[in-house]
């Protein structure tokens, strides 16, 4: 027997080695190196996709207004039929906890307005009609 102490990461090991036999080719094999066992894990299932909401597309001659970016509608601050100029501010968007202020871009009548208070918007999503 011979005795080796090894250092692995820091920490000093006093290991004992057998000698077999002074034959070439025991000499030349390594051992393979330990394999750490395998982690149990448990699979969660993926969360189902919520339904897509129906998106109502502009109207013809109509001017949509969509969502810059997904979040919660705060306060609507205009009402169909109300004429609005361009700059005007439409509703109020949270995202991120932010308010943002959706503003109109062009000049017109309030057509129709898609959303609700409280309602939650994904990116792109028409939030009001303008004619």
């Amino acid at each position: 027997m011979k005795k080796f102490r090894i250092s692995v990461n820091g920490n000093s090991y006093d290991v004992e080695v057998e000698e077999l036999g002074n034959s070439a080719s025991s000499a030349s094999v390594a051992a393979p190196a330990p394999v750490a066992a395998p982690v149990a894990t448990t699979k969660k299932a993926a969360p189902k996709a919520a339904p897509k909401k129906a998106v109502k597309a502009a109207p013809a001659g109509g001017h949509a207004i969509e969502s810059p970016m997904p979040g919660t509608i705060l306060s609507l601050k205009v009402a169909e039929g109300d004429t609005i100029s361009s700059g005007d501010v439409l509703l109020v968007l949270e995202a991120m906890k932010m308010e943002n202020e959706i503003a109109s871009d062009v000049d017109g009548v309030v057509k129709s307005i898609n959303v609700n208070n409280g309602d939650s918007v994904d990116s792109g999503e028409v939030l009001v009609v303008i004619a």
